[in-house]
């Protein structure tokens, strides 16, 4: 899996899109899997596009996303990887691309895609695919996979599949995927007299867990929620599903929470924190801010994903034995998302082929490439967390396994949020356009005692009207 704060930083930071950038590829990064000059292709093709890829196939794909030099362990894995492919394609050259920080933001996305300049298997949201099509960006690889190119097909996922489909076409093939739930710190639950292995599973239970909490002191709340950064209103959006409740309507022209769940939601939330006190007093939180409080131990609980937990453990320094998660309360639905790559629109046969054979390769087969799990263990890379798994059937088995035996982190902690699964929902058309409305119903709520909470919900109803009939 790509690193949370990679995933929460293309979602956050597509909210303010400065001037655009063109995507640079560091030619110094890129790792070459051939010697041979690359460029030259067909030999060996054939005309039936799902057919396997002719090992005397000559071709050069570039790659998006390869590791940065600064993940020593994810590069000497990438490069592994390479080595272990061209076993079995010797004369598919792969060219990695890497940029410092971040695999892409989102202003070089957008300028990526209409300059055409994105490599010929390039990393993507699934709520990109709109985006991507609108800009002629992937090509519609369906009639390249199948179970001879990608023989666990059968055992992905269809909804996670669904995500890079569109009108029954399918333009990627995922990486990973995740879904929403209750993460919570242990010790807190410890210390205010609560049971860490029963995170509360309705939000009158968190209600009652975050009092408890809070009543520990020191500045410590007992739940958190955003309010800024479009990060807000994601998670109103999450909390609305949970309860069932949608945010769009089923013809994704017209708002949908302006309703007695959005209202619940919100009436709950503003009740939390000004009736409980029991949602801190410093507002207007964006990612990154819940997961510093929580693992400093100034903050209970918060909805999350689980992959927030390797953030916070490789970035802030916490322990994985402080965390837990149970599925998200209430329920109903979660909101789930992930990411996978596209191949571009318009490249040979042949490196679509090669393409959809990389991606087989290092991220649709259990037990190598990403879900080596003995593998990670060695690279002291974490191994445990419930998420990415879009296996279904034999697979899963196989792989929920592997995870156990060879895990890096006690994998009993996420026993509720495994043992108990929530159907997932995509995010809402025009997601971030929706979510920076939703913001400030969040804000309103949340940095406003007085708020009106119909007329917050009200006014974000018109204008996320405004936004949907642009589309």
């Amino acid at each position: 899996m790509r690193s949370a704060r990679l995933r929460r930083t293309r979602r956050a930071g597509a909210i303010t899109l400065v001037s655009a950038l063109t995507l640079t590829a560091l030619a110094a990064c890129g790792t070459s899997s051939s010697d041979d000059g690359g460029g030259s292709e067909g030999s060996g093709g054939s005309s039936d596009p799902a057919a396997p890829l002719d090992p005397k196939t000559k071709v050069t794909i570039t790659i998006d996303c390869m590791p940065p030099a600064a993940k020593a362990a994810e590069l000497k894995e990438w490069k592994e990887d390479v080595k272990e492919f061209n076993k079995t394609y010797p004369h598919v050259t792969i060219e990695g691309r890497s940029t410092p920080g971040q695999c892409l933001e989102p202003p070089r996305f957008t300028a990526m895609l209409k300059a055409k300049s994105q490599p010929d298997v390039f990393y993507t949201y699934f709520t990109d695919l709109p985006q991507v099509l609108d800009n002629d960006g992937a090509e519609d690889i369906t009639a390249y996979v199948d179970d001879r190119t990608v023989p666990a097909l059968k055992d992905i996922d269809p909804n996670v599949l669904g995500s890079l489909k569109h009108e029954n076409k399918l333009y990627g093939l995922p990486e990973s995927n995740y879904t929403m739930g209750l993460l919570i710190n242990r010790k807190l639950f410890e210390e205010a007299g609560l049971d860490p292995d029963a995170p509360p599973r309705t939000w009158a239970e968190v209600r009652t867990a975050a009092r408890k909490i809070a009543d520990l002191g020191e500045g410590i709340a007992g739940f958190g929620e955003y309010s800024a950064g479009n990060t807000g209103g994601w998670h109103f959006t999450a909390q609305m599903y949970s309860l069932g409740g949608e945010v769009v309507d089923a013809s994704g022209k017209k708002a949908a929470f302006n309703d007695e769940l959005g209202k619940q939601v919100a009436e709950n939330l503003h009740a939390m924190r000004w009736e409980d006190q029991s949602m801190g007093k410093t507002q207007l939180l964006k990612w990154g801010d819940l997961q510093k409080q929580i693992a400093t131990d100034k903050l209970g609980m918060f909805l999350a994903a689980p992959d927030d937990i390797t953030y916070m453990v490789q970035q802030l320094g916490a322990d994985y034995e402080n965390f837990g998660m149970g599925p998200i309360p209430g329920a109903k639905n979660t909101l789930a998302g992930g990411n996978g790559y596209m191949i571009k629109e318009g490249i040979s046969p042949d490196k679509v082929k090669a393409a959809v054979a990389w991606l087989d390769f290092k991220n649709l087969t259990v037990g190598q490439g990403q879900f080596d799990w003995a593998r990670k263990k060695t690279d002291k890379l974490p191994v445990g967390l419930p998420q990415p798994n879009f296996w279904l059937n034999e697979s899963k088995e196989k792989d929920d396994a592997a995870r156990i035996e060879h895990a890096t982190m006690p994998v009993e902690n996420f026993k509720t949020f495994m043992d108990n699964p929530v159907p997932g929902k995509a995010e809402p058309p025009k997601a971030q356009e929706v979510y920076k409305v939703l913001d400030n119903v969040m804000s309103g709520i949340l940095t406003n005692e007085d708020a009106d909470v119909d007329k917050l919900l009200s006014t974000a109803e018109q204008q996320v009207d405004q936004v949907l009939a642009t589309q």
